[in-house]
């Protein structure tokens, strides 16, 4: 049976997303207020189906899949690209492949005690950038 991701989390910290952002080429006004930010992410989970809605002060995101199948993403609440995502079970953990236009990109998501973790990747010129 897998995990219960239902709730409202609160960003606790947001460790290198500026420097995630840079190798998205997202200009510097943008990471620098995005950095300043503390969204809320609100998942709502029926069995295999999540809604993901991400609500800060300036923004408000939602994404909507089932695991194990390909949807079209914009990803809004960070370069406004469209790419084509696909998520699935890892034991616990979401992950999430993004394929498009940024290369080697995606995120996993975990639950840890009352917490929810995100870890987003990116790989650029051999590089992996985790945020």
């Amino acid at each position: 049976m897998p995990p219960d991701y239902n709730g409202t989390w609160d960003m606790v910290s947001n460790d290198n997303l500026e420097g995630y952002m840079a190798a998205l080429d997202i200009n510097f006004a943008t990471r620098k207020i995005a950095s300043m930010l503390k969204p809320h992410e609100v998942i709502k989970q029926d069995g295999d189906s999540f809604t993901f809605q991400t609500i800060s002060p300036v923004l408000k995101y939602e994404c909507s899949f089932k695991i194990g199948e390909e949807f079209e993403e914009v990803t809004k609440a960070m370069d406004h690209r469209k790419c084509q995502s696909v998520v699935n079970w890892d034991n616990d953990k979401l992950v999430c492949v993004q394929k498009r236009e940024k290369r080697n990109r995606g995120w996993t998501h975990w639950i840890q005690g009352d917490e929810l973790h995100l870890e987003a990747s990116l790989q650029k010129d051999n590089i992996t950038l985790s945020l």
